[in-house]
């Protein structure tokens, strides 16, 4: 049997995306498997206003993961400050020459509506079309699920539908309960070199779209 390491970068580059209080910089954390991104759970700091970049090792790899500015979840881009999309926009050139993956965070809790599909689109559009063949998305906060999987959650709402076909059905679910819980790391490790296998690019360049 192949290993599932074997052919990946032996130093992967990440960036973490998404809306406010998605679990981002928890998420970010779990990933590396140490404290690198302030969670504050005062709901009024609780924001990354600035790229952050963080350095681990799993599984004999290197990792660099690079936690973005979130925006307001049902935001429109021109909502959004200028400041924030700079700084949203500044992620990719954080670990040249561009990210093995871009983690796009959708947590649980909130219901994927319309508002909430427009201004993914918005954001992720800064990136420029091609940013989705290198996206995967990481649900969140599965505890909300109740006792749906997250296979029926997506067949529920077409929002989530929409959003799981523009990233070719590659998504992850994240528990952020488990921080300690590296089989699920070491599984969205093996999703990222799935995808980086499939991809003529190893990593997205930004200046492809400039």
């Amino acid at each position: 049997m192949t290993d599932v390491w074997e052919g990946l970068p032996n130093h992967l580059k990440l960036i973490i995306v998404g809306p406010q209080r998605s679990g981002k910089s928890s998420a970010g954390n779990i990933v590396l498997g140490k404290d690198v991104f302030d969670v504050n759970e005062n709901l009024d700091s609780s924001r990354t206003t600035k790229c952050e970049i963080g350095h681990g090792v799993f599984a004999d790899r290197r990792l660099t993961v690079v936690d973005s500015p979130g925006w307001f979840y049902i935001h429109t881009l021109q909502d959004t400050s200028e400041m924030n999309k700079l700084e949203i926009e500044n992620s990719l050139y954080m670990c040249p020459p561009g990210p093995h993956a871009v983690l796009l965070v959708i947590e649980l809790i909130t219901a994927f509506s319309a508002k909430y599909q427009r201004s993914v689109q918005d954001h992720m559009s800064l990136f420029g079309d091609d940013v989705w063949k290198h996206t995967i998305i990481l649900f969140t906060r599965p505890d909300w699920l109740g006792v749906k999987t997250i296979e029926e959650r997506i067949e529920s709402d077409e929002g989530l539908q929409w959003l799981v076909n523009k990233c070719e059905n590659r998504y992850h679910v994240l528990n952020n309960l488990e921080p300690n819980n590296r089989e699920q790391v070491k599984v969205l490790l093996e999703k990222i070199e799935e995808m980086w296998a499939e991809n003529d690019d190893p990593y997205y360049e930004r200046y492809q779209i400039l």
